[in-house]
């Protein structure tokens, strides 16, 4: 296995592409979260998740799962 595929700790519990400068992906979600439905804080929460890495990891895909995600609440909300 080379040295690239080995993962470390900070890899798994705070990844970069998860933060933005003093804020972390996961402290932001829970934030929102907090008044939200489960279904409105899990489609939003990875919504959240998928604006913050794109830039650093997915690109334009990780935009168009946000949006995803947010339409799904949308259409919800018409209903």
């Amino acid at each position: 296995m080379g040295k690239e595929n080995i993962v470390t700790g900070n890899d798994v519990n705070h990844p970069g592409y998860y933060n933005r400068g003093k804020v972390e992906c996961i402290d932001a979600i829970e934030s929102m979260a907090s008044n939200k439905s489960p279904e409105q804080a899990f489609c939003l929460g990875n919504a959240m998740k998928y604006l913050f890495r794109f830039p650093d990891k997915g690109g334009s895909q990780d935009l168009e799962k946000a949006i995803w995600y947010i339409k799904r609440v949308i259409d919800k909300e018409k209903k």
